[in-house]
C-alpha cells in the first residue's frame, strides 16, 4: 500500500514511524509512506493566511494542498483521500478494514483554522476521533497509519491475533502473562490447565461479560447458542466457573463447537 501523508510538520510522522508496527510494515515492504511537505509547495513559503469574514486564526491556504495533490495525481494515480476534520465519521475498526484493503491512500492534514474549504472537494471522506478538537490532524493520521499498518498481510508475526482483536465481536478478554502470580494476585488457573476448549470457553465468557459491562452497544445481533447461554448466565450473576457446572462442560463444549 502506499501512503501518501501531507502535513507542514513531517517529522512528526517521521519519528513516529521508525518504531513499532509503522516500521515493520515499511521494512517487509507491505506499505511505502509518502511524506508531502505542504511547504515545499508554498507561494514565498506562506502556507496559510487570514480567514474571510473576520473568522479569528489563521487557515491553510488552498495553493499548496491542491499543488502537492496533483503531483501525486501525476506520478502514481489517485489515491483514496480522506481529510481528517471533527465532524467526519467516526473512526471506527470497519473504516480501518476496508481502508487496509485500498491500493493508495491519501491524508490531508489541516492546521491552525483548518484547511480552505475548497480543499473538501479532492477527499473521498472526512473522519473524526471523536467529539473533540485537536490542534491539527497529524495524530489522526498516524492513529489511522497504525491502525491500517497492522492489517497489511505479513505485517504481524501472529496473523491469528488479528481475528481475537476487540471489536471483530466482542471486547478482548483478560490476557496474563509471567509470573503466575504477583503481589498475591495470581492468573485464573484455567488459564493454567492446557485444557484449549476450557480457555476458549473461558476467554469467550469474559469477552461477552466485558462487553455487556462496558459497551452493550457492540453486542450483535446474530447471537450464536453458546453466546446466547452464557449473556443468561451473565445476566443472572453467575461465575463462570458456577455457569460450566450449571451447563455442564460436555454441553459446553458442544454449544461451542456449533
Amino acid at each position: 500500500m502506499k501512503f501518501f501523508l501531507f502535513t507542514l510538520f513531517p517529522k512528526i510522522i517521521e519519528g513516529y514511524a521508525d518504531y513499532g508496527i509503522v516500521k515493520q510494515a515499511v521494512k517487509k515492504k507491505a506499505l511505502e509512506l509518502y511524506l508531502i511537505n505542504l511547504r515545499d509547495y508554498a507561494p514565498k513559503g506562506q502556507v496559510d493566511d487570514v480567514a474571510y469574514g473576520g473568522h479569528p486564526g489563521m487557515v491553510i491556504k488552498p495553493e499548496p494542498v491542491f499543488m502537492a495533490y496533483e503531483e501525486i495525481l501525476k506520478a502514481y494515480g489517485k489515491p483514496y483521500t480522506i481529510i481528517p476534520q471533527p465532524w467526519g465519521e467516526r473512526l471506527n475498526q470497519s473504516h480501518l478494514d476496508s481502508l487496509s484493503k485500498k491500493e493508495s491512500i491519501a491524508v490531508i492534514c489541516g492546521r491552525y483554522e483548518g484547511l480552505d474549504e475548497r480543499v473538501s472537494t479532492l477527499a473521498d471522506m472526512e473522519l473524526s476521533l471523536g467529539d473533540f478538537i485537536l490542534a491539527g490532524g497529524e495524530l489522526f493520521a498516524l492513529v489511522l497509519l497504525e491502525g491500517i499498518a497492522r492489517l497489511l498481510p505479513g505485517v504481524l508475526g501472529d496473523e491469528e491475533s488479528i481475528k481475537r482483536d476487540s471489536f471483530r465481536r466482542w471486547l478482548g478478554a483478560p490476557v496474563y502473562t509471567r509470573p503466575a502470580e504477583y503481589r498475591g494476585m495470581k492468573v485464573p488457573e484455567v488459564l493454567l490447565s492446557g485444557n484449549h476448549y476450557l480457555i476458549e470457553l473461558w476467554e469467550l465468557w469474559h469477552s461477552i461479560e466485558r462487553t455487556l459491562r462496558l459497551r452493550p452497544d457492540l453486542v450483535p445481533s446474530d447471537l450464536k447458542k453458546i453466546e446466547t447461554f452464557m449473556i443468561k448466565g451473565i445476566e443472572r450473576g453467575l461465575s463462570f466457573e458456577d455457569w460450566l457446572k450449571e451447563i455442564g462442560y460436555h454441553k459446553a463444549i458442544k454449544l461451542l463447537k456449533d
